[in-house]
């Protein structure tokens, strides 16, 4: 990212210094700087103000409480992952984090995650359920979306909170989209690599790895 954000950076340069408007630009980003501060200020309180609502619902457990009710679901999810391995309870942490609006939280339970599912892979290929992991964080679903809902205050909206049914229902389309085509690309690379496997064992290669893993 950082190169693609250098070549947008020297892109816009060039553009403003061949068309003459580099006094406009310099003008533009001390304006944007100004305004960023700005934004920052105004919606900081609500965002304070609501990852504390979110800090008590963590330490009064309503987090484990989401992660248990959430374990039948991640089961099918991830049926590689043992049920009462560390990787499965950060998953379900993450998600009730993401759920609640707990970014802050939901970061590290991620990473930390993320880790664990790199370290029980023998590849160094993505696995299916670090796919998925990544898929439900991307498309996560939110209760209570607090960013936006402070931007939205932040620019005159009379009823920040309005767009909470849109908000969920674009979050539960994206988030299943999303599922479904992981489901049906993982099962097309299940099929072709047992197509593959099966053609090598008609060829007689499975024989002979058979051989000579035995004899070793």
């Amino acid at each position: 990212m950082a190169y693609v954000f250098g070549a947008m950076i020297a892109a816009a340069f060039l553009y403003s210094a061949v068309s003459g408007a580099l006094p406009q630009m310099s003008e533009g980003l001390l304006d944007s700087a100004g305004d960023a501060v700005q934004l920052l200020i105004s919606i900081s309180g609500m965002i304070v103000m609501w990852s504390g609502f979110m800090r008590i619902a963590k330490d009064s457990g309503l987090m484990e409480k989401l992660s248990r009710l959430f374990s039948p679901f991640l089961r099918r999810l991830y049926p590689d992952i043992p049920p009462d391995s560390q990787v499965f309870s950060l998953i379900s942490l993450n998600l009730s984090a993401n759920l609640l609006g707990l970014g802050n939280a939901a970061t590290p339970l991620g990473i930390a995650a993320m880790r664990e599912m790199k370290r029980r892979s023998l590849s160094g290929t993505a696995t299916d359920s670090m796919v998925t992991f990544v898929l439900m964080n991307t498309a996560s679903i939110q209760l209570i979306p607090t960013t936006v809902a402070a931007l939205r205050k932040s620019f005159g909206s009379a009823q920040p909170f309005d767009i909470l049914p849109c908000v969920w229902l674009t979050s539960v389309i994206a988030l299943s989209a999303g599922l479904l085509s992981s489901t049906v690309l993982r099962r097309v690379s299940w099929k072709r690599s047992f197509r593959s496997s099966s053609r090598r064992c008609a060829s007689g290669d499975c024989s002979k790895r058979s051989i000579s893993s035995t004899a070793s």
